[in-house]
């Protein structure tokens, strides 16, 4: 009898803690995702269906939430509204993720509006859109919290105050930002960290033509920070002209000020400037592999120890890019970054510092394809006729061959997409339909792959 109630109290208990599916849409029982928000429990999963939502704000505050759109991008479109005066969504609990979600249109009485506000921790966004709100991701200090931010795009936040940014990440543990496009804030920088860790890979950070942005990348406490692969750009309205700052109020972290700047292009298009700036008494800044384009001093300040090798400083005029009018950096054959690259070896935590990815606009990223020795650079020149190789548990090979593109892989395809280097789908095909490539002009492509099993691999492929 005592085994039976010990076992059907852990029936009960089993019961009551599984994780539910909750749903929002205009067609759903819950219309609106604040209504749900007081319902879920530990664990849940929300998926709102596509669409937009008006001035809807609320808190959430249970642990391990999963918090998505699965068939589009919901829209909270907050007209002004913040959750106590904070952000559309104050995520209160711990482990959240969050998927697929534009968030617009939210102020405060302190200028911070948010388009979420992070108060509990560990916190993962992916697939996400932040515009016109005064911040776009706001995080306070939270020891033990690692944020993961990834193919997302940030556009015209900031109040126009210079304190509010596209992204202003306070004292946390780990930021890993990845595969995103930063741009055009408003007065304020395109990121802003004070983490112990930063971990800024293969993003595209500017203000470009119109934006007012000051710094792109500020990291105004130090740490140990690793900023690789990303395209940087600062125009010509920028409102600061320097494009990265380190430690530059104070190193207040915990544990060793290195910074290392690696195989980044980093394009200035003021007629001055200083594309990075660090403190005298930071332990370590290491610059390898980087191109330099523009007007301005390369580094202002000296570290404890100082370590640059193989970077190539250029005029706009003389880089040698694709197209820099568009913001196509990729290296075109004359360019003597290309085979000039040198091993930057590992950090002193053991994060290697051979890139092995590259920023796919928008938001997005592909599979690095070195022909020969590595590049300096942001990018690889890849020549008409190298054939790409993906390399994991199975492997893809894209090529050209008598004007038609050729598909090689150990699994089955679903779909093939092409795109150009900016992003714009120029093809949708299925696998066995046979593509021509007699109709595209002269330059670099993006291939996507789509499998039965549902994995995605993109490939870059030169037509000549």
């Amino acid at each position: 009898m005592k085994y039976f109630i010990t076992s059907l109290l852990i029936l009960l208990l089993a019961t009551h803690t599984r994780a539910v599916v909750w749903y929002v849409g205009a067609t759903q029982t819950y219309t609106m995702p604040s209504q749900v928000a007081a319902l879920v429990n530990h664990g849940d999963t929300v998926n709102i269906d596509a669409g937009t939502y008006n001035s809807n704000v609320c808190a959430w505050n249970k642990n391990n939430l999963l918090i998505r759109c699965i068939n589009g991008m919901a829209h909270l479109k907050s007209n002004g509204l913040s959750y106590g005066d904070k952000a559309i969504w104050v995520i209160q609990g711990n482990n959240t993720i969050i998927d697929h979600i534009e968030f617009s249109l939210c102020t405060s009485t302190s200028q911070n509006g948010a388009g979420i506000r992070q108060e509990g921790i560990n916190l993962t966004v992916r697939n996400c859109y932040f515009h016109d709100n005064e911040n776009g991701i706001l995080a306070g200090a939270l020891t033990g919290c690692k944020i993961t931010i990834e193919y997302c795009e940030f556009n015209l936040n900031g109040a126009g105050d210079g304190f509010s940014h596209n992204l202003y990440i306070g004292h946390i543990d780990t930021l890993v930002f990845r595969y995103n496009y930063s741009h055009h804030c408003k007065i304020g920088h395109e990121l802003k960290s004070r983490a112990n860790y930063n971990y800024i890979l293969y993003n595209r950070l500017g203000n470009e033509a119109s934006g007012t942005a000051s710094r792109e990348i500020d990291l105004p406490n130090g740490g140990i920070s690793i900023i690789m692969g990303n395209i940087i750009q600062q125009g010509i309205n920028g409102t600061n002209s320097g494009i990265i700052g380190y430690g530059l109020e104070g190193l207040t972290n915990s544990g060793w000020h290195n910074l290392y700047v690696i195989n980044n292009t980093i394009v200035n298009e003021k007629t001055a400037g200083t594309f990075i700036s660090v403190p005298n008494n930071a332990n370590l800044l290491k610059v390898y592999n980087n191109i330099f384009a523009g007007q301005g001093a390369v580094l202002s300040g000296t570290a404890i120890v100082t370590d640059t090798l193989a970077n190539k400083k250029y005029t706009s005029a003389a880089a040698n890019f694709v197209n820099s009018t568009t913001y196509d950096y990729h290296l075109v054959s004359t360019c003597s970054a290309i085979n000039s690259a040198s091993p930057a070896g590992t950090t002193t935590t053991g994060f290697n510092l051979i890139p092995n990815k590259e920023y796919l606009h928008p938001a997005s990223q592909t599979n690095k394809s070195i022909q020969s020795v590595l590049d300096i650079g942001a990018y690889e020149f890849i020549s008409p006729t190298f054939i790409s190789v993906f390399s994991s548990q199975n492997e893809l090979f894209v090529f050209v061959e008598n004007d038609f593109l050729k598909i090689k892989t150990t699994e089955t395809v679903s779909s093939i997409k092409v795109f150009d280097i900016n992003g714009k789908l120029l093809l949708d095909k299925k696998s066995n339909e046979i593509i021509s490539v007699t109709s595209f002009i002269k330059g670099v492509y993006i291939v996507s792959v789509t499998t039965e099993q549902g994995d995605k691999m993109n490939k870059k492929v030169v037509i000549d």
